[in-house]
């Protein structure tokens, strides 16, 4: 590159992604977009709020001149996502996530398999789905509809930054884990071929998906459901 150089600084928040050098000069090559530049840098746009040149907003399609100086702000919290409803779509490594946020009630697809990074990018515009991932460079994608990378490898917390993030809308106990599907009352013979002997005596309160079938009673794990919902609810209710 030998255009115009420019002078970078990136939000405290956004260190992950540059942890070396929060604060850098860059040489670019006078055509690409403020956008590129910034990707190019390791940070994906989903993870970009406000762009601040010499203290004015510009949008990522701008082209830097000479002795810019770069302002790179988080996503505001919550954030928004205009144009449909939240709905989620998570990759092939966030089952555990995607089983919580449909515990709670949120619409949220997910991949069991890997089928590549072109197709779920593709289901992500088709469905108008944000695509939470942790990976870089599916984020990237341009025909994402929309896209939030996952901080942390542990469910807890990226459970608690995606509500934080998001502030979706609760409904716990609505939708199937398994599937996705909504719930609905099932009385103890429309489920029995699904029973256990001890399930079918210990239990008479049934719900069932509409979608897949999937029989749900408060078994064995039920504490440990409820207190992932308890939790969240609780975020909400501190979050105000």
């Amino acid at each position: 590159m030998n255009g115009p150089e420019i002078h970078v600084e990136f939000a405290p928040e956004l260190s992950l992604f540059v942890p070396r050098a929060p604060r850098r000069t860059v040489v670019t090559d006078g055509v690409s977009t403020l956008g590129h530049v910034i990707e190019s840098l390791g940070v994906p746009l989903t993870e970009v709020g406000a762009l601040v040149v010499d203290g004015r907003t510009v949008p990522p399609s701008h082209i830097p001149g000479p002795a810019e100086h770069v302002a790179v702000r988080p996503v505001d919290r919550p954030q928004r996502v205009p144009g449909a409803p939240l709905r989620f779509l998570l990759d092939v490594h966030l089952g555990t996530l995607a089983r919580r946020l449909r515990l709670l009630g949120v619409d949220t697809a997910y991949e069991s398999t890997d089928i590549g990074d072109p197709a779920l990018a593709a289901r992500s515009a088709a469905e108008k789905r944000v695509m939470l991932s942790r990976d870089r460079g599916l984020l990237r994608r341009r025909e994402l509809w929309a896209g939030a990378f996952v901080y942390s490898t542990r469910p807890d917390d990226q459970l608690q930054d995606v509500l934080d993030r998001f502030a979706p809308d609760l409904r716990p106990w609505t939708r199937c884990t398994a599937c996705n599907g909504l719930l609905k009352e099932a009385t103890k013979a429309e489920v029995a071929d699904q029973l256990k002997g001890g399930t079918q005596r210990s239990y008479d309160v049934f719900a069932q998906c509409t979608d897949c079938g999937r029989a749900y009673w408060k078994g064995a794990h039920h504490d440990q459901l409820e207190a992932v919902v308890e939790r969240a609810l609780g975020m909400r209710t501190q979050g105000g």
